[in-house]
């Protein structure tokens, strides 16, 4: 189920980089808040 969460929120991120709607701050969160569910991934944290 959280897959499912995240593949939702990425589509309306990129959905908001194509249409131009909302902030850079949001971006910029949104990317560092994958790059840290990625890094978590590949370490075996949880």
């Amino acid at each position: 189920m959280i897959y499912t969460i995240i593949v939702i929120i990425v589509v309306l991120w990129l959905a908001g980089l194509v249409l131009e709607i909302g902030g850079g701050l949001i971006h910029l969160l949104l990317v560092v808040a994958l790059l840290v569910f990625i890094f978590n991934r590949l370490t075996g944290r949880k």
